[in-house]
């Protein structure tokens, strides 16, 4: 199995590409803890992939509280013992041009997507060294790659996120930790249903997709396993992009 004995922290793991993320490792022998403020769907996740002979732990986590991150690694320590893996996957999407964004919005957008994923990095490269080394990962997005005509909130802060990658990768490898980032395309989640309902939306980034199709949360699921893995030993600082082709173009 890819993952044995890793023990891997995932934010937003309740539901879409979090959740599927949590049973695809879990499949590969990683003892897996979700945070999410979803505690419905975060105990149904822990439930399942318990009963199907993996190991999982539901802790609640608001990624913008700080003590709510320390708090999910001391629980992820106590109960497994170590923390491997990070994935900074907790993310919200708000699709609005400049004129129409809200200071409030600006604030909320950039405090769970970029502001959570520094204080998951923070809490975690404690636990990290101590384990000797490990991976973080974080959930960017095309639009941190390339301009849209459609999100600024959510641009900018998937652009902080690919930059802050880089930067803790930089200033970590000497720890053994390495950090990298990944861009999805538009991938089929409840976070996403409202937006390819937009024919606008639609017209302009899922139509254009060379390979046809919407992405599903498997598809970046397996790249995150890569990453999570020791496969990906030599790999820090990286954009893996997990599009259809949409940004070859």
């Amino acid at each position: 199995m890819r993952l044995e004995n890793k023990v891997v922290l995932i934010s937003g793991g309740a539901r879409g590409m979090g959740a599927v993320e949590a049973k695809l490792f879990a499949k590969e022998g990683a003892k897996i803890v979700i945070g999410d403020l979803l505690e419905a769907e975060g105990k149904r996740v822990e439930a399942e992939i318990n009963e199907t002979g993996g190991e999982c732990l539901f802790v609640p986590l608001d990624v913008t509280d700080e003590d709510q991150w320390e708090q999910a690694v001391a629980a992820t320590l106590g109960r497994f013992g170590k923390l491997d893996v990070l994935v900074n996957n907790a993310g919200i999407f708000r699709a609005h041009p400049v004129e129409e964004t809200s200071s409030d919005e600006w604030d909320q957008v950039m405090d769970i997507n970029a502001k959570g994923v520094f204080l998951g990095a923070k809490a975690a490269i404690p636990a990290m060294r101590q384990a000797g080394g490990g991976s973080i990962i974080n959930l960017s997005s095309v639009a941190g790659l390339v301009g849209a005509a459609y999100s600024s909130a959510y641009s900018a802060s998937k652009g902080a996120v690919r930059l802050f990658t880089k930067s803790t990768a930089i200033q970590y490898a000497s720890d053994g930790i390495r950090s990298n980032s990944i861009h999805p395309g538009v991938i089929q989640t409840d976070m996403t249903a409202e937006a390819i309902a937009d024919s606008r939306f639609k017209a302009e980034r899922v139509d254009p997709t060379p390979l046809a199709r919407l992405g599903q949360p498997e598809d970046v699921a397996y790249g995150a396993l890569y990453l999570a893995s020791d496969e990906s030993s030599f790999v820090t600082g990286a954009e893996l992009v997990i599009d259809g082709g949409w940004t070859a173009q």
